[in-house]
């Protein structure tokens, strides 16, 4: 089912009406490095004074596409969690982290002086289509109602259950040894950061996430969102135009 109504910066309003956003319509807004998913989503609620729900978490260190429902769209949210997604990232080879990414510090170190052009783009090939992959224990995955990452933490050994993902496209963009830059389109479910710490193992050298951008959902692009801050611009200008 198509939006009631997308918000962006290209396509403006669709619909001219006061409650548009408690009506129901969907944001693309494109998130910054440091804000939680819901940091997004209480920003927006509290701006546009309707119920309001993402489609799809990012990690605080991630940037990028999020999908935000408003009003009756809420209840869209699952429709749009299952598209596909494309990422960009870069990983870091030669050493891994707990958390997979950099919010712990690295450990391991291991030479990566034999590795070659050829030996990166074959390794990558090898992790394309249906798979079992084991989410990172420092997830917001939850066992007896509590996120993983709180165990974790707490030095609890925890042992994520492996889920089925595909990944449909995982691509070498560049390299710049130990940084080595990607592209991944996957299916929903998929942790970037467990293909980062899976790719390195692969290699024999280990790696962990150092950045990550997620660029589409469906059909839904990172070029056509906008900053919270720019929804707030644009808000308080449709208000200023209603009162005129």
């Amino acid at each position: 089912m198509q939006p009631f109504s997308v918000v962006s910066l290209q396509t403006g309003m669709t619909e001219n009406k006061a409650n548009i956003y408690q009506q129901g319509c969907v944001l693309l807004i494109d998130k910054p490095l440091r804000w939680t998913s819901f940091d997004v989503v209480r920003k927006v609620r509290n701006l546009v004074k309707a119920k309001t729900g993402h489609a799809g978490t990012l990690d605080p260190l991630a940037s990028g596409l999020l999908i935000l429902c408003t009003g009756r769209f809420t209840r869209k949210i699952s429709e749009y969690q299952k598209q596909e997604k494309e990422y960009t990232a870069t990983f870091i080879l030669g050493a891994v982290t707990p958390t997979y990414d950099l919010e712990s510090a690295p450990e391991k170190f291991s030479s990566i002086e034999t590795l070659s052009e050829d030996q990166l783009r074959e390794t990558a090939l090898q992790f394309t289509g249906p798979q079992m992959q084991v989410p990172p224990a420092h997830s917001a995955i939850k066992r007896q109602g509590k996120p993983l990452y709180e165990l974790a933490r707490k030095g609890v050994d925890v042992q994520p259950d492996p889920r089925p993902i595909e990944i449909f496209e995982f691509e070498v963009t560049g390299i710049r040894l130990p940084e080595v830059d990607v592209r991944v389109v996957c299916s929903t479910g998929t942790y970037i950061r467990s293909l980062a710490h899976d790719f390195g193992q692969a290699l024999g050298c280990g790696a962990y996430l150092s950045a990550l951008c997620r660029t589409r959902i469906g059909t839904f692009t990172l070029h056509d969102a906008i900053s919270v801050e720019q929804l707030a611009e644009k808000y308080a200008k449709e208000k200023e135009a209603q009162k005129g």
